[in-house]
């Protein structure tokens, strides 16, 4: 099973609804309310649909009531939670230590091993560098943040 299956699967076990639905303009991608998920008609790939599921999913997660309004603090706050519950889902630290492993040499091979979009990816790096700094250490590795992504195996 690809990612996108598994977050459909785990859609289903928690009882939230997917829909592909026209949402009236291409640039809005998804919307969760009262356990429905709709993702815009207008999402093309798999890897970005799975992106747009995995946050949705993060919303049903992590958000209560309505967050429509991003002027307020709260809202922001929980939208946060949402891309970021996202991010730990689909790419994850220990995701970018695979990638790591498997040779991947730049930020499209990386997106394309973990199937998620580059947009994706670079949005996770840019919260993990805001959240972790310069670096997290993951086990016998270190994920490296600034200046650039990179992983070191210790030895």
């Amino acid at each position: 099973m690809n990612k996108l299956e598994h977050l459909e699967q785990e859609a289903f076990d928690s009882n939230v609804k997917i829909h592909d639905y026209y949402l009236g303009e291409d640039n809005l991608k998804g919307f969760y309310i009262n356990g429905n998920i709709a993702i815009n008609t207008s999402v093309g790939t798999t890897a970005e649909k799975s992106c747009v599921l995995a946050e949705e999913l993060g919303h049903h997660y992590t958000s209560v009531g309505n967050i429509l309004d991003l002027t307020s603090a709260a809202n922001r706050k929980q939208e946060r939670q949402a891309r970021l519950w996202a991010y730990n889902k689909q790419i994850g630290l220990i995701g970018l230590v695979r990638a790591f492993e498997h040779g991947c040499q730049n930020r499209f091979e990386i997106a394309e091993y973990l199937e998620v979009t580059e947009e994706f990816l670079e949005e996770c790096i840019e919260c993990y560098r805001n959240k972790y700094g310069i670096c997290k250490r993951v086990d016998n590795y270190v994920v490296y943040f600034i200046p650039q992504l990179s992983v070191m195996k210790l030895v």
